[in-house]
């Protein structure tokens, strides 16, 4: 049997303050374009996650999420201030030696955002 080809693929991010990490996501780039009071479902382009109200700490702080975006640094620029205003821990753009150029971001609840962008060979 012939499976037909997925849609698309979300991850559940874990919110411990469920409008402030709405807040935030909105800031950051990402369009709410759905949301209930226990679930948010956001997208940038062709990328999106579902927000939920649902936190456990030891979760949370062992959740990661990639995106991978053409332009690392465009996006720096835009996400350093808004990690500033919401007081959350930023990692400036690294070349790493996987063949990408990342920074890093924890969310409001712990979460680890990688964005990165794919250097040339």
């Amino acid at each position: 049997m012939t499976l037909a080809a997925p849609v698309e693929i979300k991850a559940f991010v874990p919110a411990r303050d469920f409008a402030l990490s709405r807040r935030f996501y909105s800031a950051f780039g990402f369009e709410e374009r759905w949301a209930s009071d226990d679930l948010a479902y956001f997208a940038c382009g062709a990328c999106s996650f579902l927000l939920q109200r649902f936190y456990v700490a030891e979760h949370a702080d062992n959740f990661m999420m990639h995106l991978l975006v053409d332009d690392v640094d465009a996006w720096w620029r835009h996400a350093e201030p808004v990690a500033t205003e919401f007081g959350l821990r930023i990692v400036p753009p690294q070349d790493q030696p996987w063949g990408m150029r990342d920074f890093v971001v924890i969310d409001p609840s712990g979460v680890l955002w990688r964005i990165g962008q794919n250097l040339d060979a």
